[in-house]
């Protein structure tokens, strides 16, 4: 599984936000994905996935989210906060 091509950045996320192992991440992750631990390292399908939650890709198409509109989606989706995230909405005064 690697980053953003797949799952790996947002398991990775899990593992350092709640200090889950591995395999606890990837199912947390695929189960907020809706999609199987398996479904996680396949590209067409998290290609998929990931534009359809606007959640960033590699190859982003027009109007889909990049950098830190898709870190929002993203601290929604997850029930985590980021810190870049944060950050924004203080410095925003967003929060």
């Amino acid at each position: 599984m690697g980053g953003i091509r797949t799952a790996g950045d947002l398991v990775a996320r899990m593992q350092m936000a709640k200090g889950m192992k591995i395999k606890e991440a990837k199912e947390y992750v695929a189960g907020k994905l809706g999609i199987s631990t398996f479904e996680l390292c396949d590209e067409a399908v998290m290609q998929e996935i990931r534009e359809s939650l606007d959640i960033g890709h590699v190859q982003a198409r027009d109007g889909a989210s990049i950098g830190i509109q898709a870190k929002f989606n993203i601290a929604k989706l997850l029930g985590i906060d980021i810190r870049s995230v944060e950050n924004f909405k203080r410095l925003t005064g967003l929060k």
